[in-house]
């Protein structure tokens, strides 16, 4: 939902804690973006960023670790076709801003002056996902610690062989103001937190490592007894099963991947190359390709950064345009890239909401939000069944993507040996081995229990981490390759 009020409210917010102490209006952010566009160049814009974060970690039964930190800073960018001038300052003075503004001018191949008409200012439209509420003040220091400790308690009392407990809270309270060249000026609040939970058990002299956690963008209070009790109990639960765990076996087989977090393996092996910069330049193997077939029948991937509370979403991308529910596959056919204002405008096609950058020192490019595949017919258990002999995989730890070639390779963390359609050990060692576009061709079944993750991924892109969303239905690919230890 596109509202109006709460994006009044954000507005004030935003200029509450980044122009008034500085004695800046949006007036001043219309004439240095003026100074800029002066200068001949395609587009402007600035990004005013105030950031407070906490983080808290337990080890050993003690919260040995309590960080906290505020940081803020303007980015000022001029884009002139394929060229962009960056400078960036924690300064928010309009001395730092002007020299700023002048500075990044100087890129556009014009070079002379020439007198522009300052746009009127115009509110953007934004969505309203979530509360615009800082997360770090919804609970008090002492009650933090006491949720990590219960969280070690809840894990020791599931089972003796757990020897170990890790535990860590981050709770983030993000506020960013856009102003473009051509009047807009949009704002969002931005509330994060993650609970991360890891235990090490051990069974005869082995040991075993489970992890669990998620988070959005709620207050603290998300983490409630049953939402605490769910992490311990899955953490446990993948170290105990991993205790059991043979040798992973090896070579090319059917994979049945679970709902959920396993869709990092679309984010990474489909997601990336849908990036608009790395199809304008022709580098990604999906480069040229819309309106053909990169998939199997009934493979649909969405690019979804309009979910209520998810770790994904935002009410506007980092150019201050509302994010969107962006189809790039559907039923196997491209229809669409993910796009930035800039790599937008090179390609003759409209942004949509996926300009993205780490902080106000970073320049935004085309990023995934949640990214997902959709739901089809067959039940997890008929996936399963099927399997005749394969592997199983529920989890997965990390794993990389050529973007040129489509190639990726990724470690599962959980996983099991399937014979005559029956789960018959776990295995640990497995690497699954293949191309992107060619695994997408390789989908013959796809399950009805499509689930995003609990809220727990970051990704990285030419150095830049930022929180997103991943999700998928259990899924049926016929011949990955299978790199195993047995």
């Amino acid at each position: 939902m596109i509202a109006r009020e709460p994006t009044i409210a954000r507005l004030a917010s935003a200029q509450n804690l980044l122009l008034d102490p500085f004695g800046l209006t949006p007036a001043h952010l219309q004439r240095a973006l003026g100074e800029i566009m002066s200068h001949g160049v395609d587009d402007a814009d600035l990004y005013f960023q105030y950031t407070r974060s906490e983080g808290w970690s337990l080890e050993e039964g003690i919260v040995k670790t309590g960080s906290f930190s505020i940081d803020q800073g303007v980015g000022v960018r001029a884009v002139s076709g394929e060229k962009t001038a960056f400078a960036y300052s924690d300064d928010l003075s309009w001395a730092s801003l002007i020299d700023a503004a002048h500075t990044v001018r100087t890129i556009s191949a014009q070079g002379q002056s020439r007198k522009v008409r300052t746009p009127a200012t115009k509110m953007a439209k934004t969505r309203s996902l979530y509360p615009g509420l800082d997360p770090i003040t919804t609970l008090d220091s002492s009650a933090k610690v006491a949720l990590l400790e219960k969280v070690e308690r809840l894990a020791k009392a599931k089972d003796p062989r757990v020897v170990q407990v890790m535990a860590g809270m981050a709770s983030e309270y993000d506020v960013v103001l856009v102003a473009r060249a051509d009047g807009t000026l949009a704002a969002d609040v931005r509330p994060l937190i993650r609970l991360s939970v890891t235990v090490i058990a051990e069974q005869k002299g082995r040991r075993e490592v489970g992890s669990a956690g998620g988070g959005g963008r709620y207050g603290l209070a998300y983490f409630d007894e049953a939402m605490v009790q769910s992490y311990v109990d899955e953490a446990v639960a993948a170290a105990l099963t991993n205790l059991d765990a043979r040798p992973a076996p090896a070579g090319e087989m059917v994979v049945v991947l679970g709902s959920g977090w396993p869709g990092i393996l679309l984010h990474e092996a489909v997601g990336h190359g849908l990036e608009g910069d790395f199809n304008r330049k022709g580098s990604s193997a999906f480069a040229g390709r819309i309106g053909k077939r990169v998939a199997a029948k009934g493979v649909t991937v969405l690019d979804d950064g309009t979910i209520a509370d998810r770790r994904g979403s935002l009410n506007m991308d980092d150019e201050g345009h509302a994010t969107q529910k962006n189809v790039l596959i559907e039923d196997g056919i491209l229809r669409g890239y993910i796009q930035d204002s800039m790599n937008a405008r090179l390609m003759g096609v409209k942004p949509t909401g996926n300009g993205r950058r780490e902080s106000y020192a970073h320049v935004p490019m085309p990023r995934m939000t949640n990214t997902y595949m959709l739901g089809g017919d067959k039940s997890p258990d008929e996936i399963v069944a099927s399997i005749k002999k394969g592997l199983y995989a529920t989890n997965f730890g990390g794993g990389q993507v050529d973007i040129t070639s489509g190639k990726f390779v990724f470690s599962a963390s959980q996983a099991y040996w399937v014979e005559n359609g029956q789960i018959q050990y776990p295995v640990k060692g497995a690497t699954l081995v293949g191309n992107g576009p060619d695994a997408l061709t390789r989908v013959s079944m796809i399950g009805n229990d499509m689930r995003l993750d609990s809220g727990v991924g970051t990704c990285g892109k030419e150095g830049q981490s930022v929180p997103v969303g991943v999700g998928q239905p259990t899924l049926r690919i016929d011949g990955l390759t299978v790199g195993g230890t047995a």
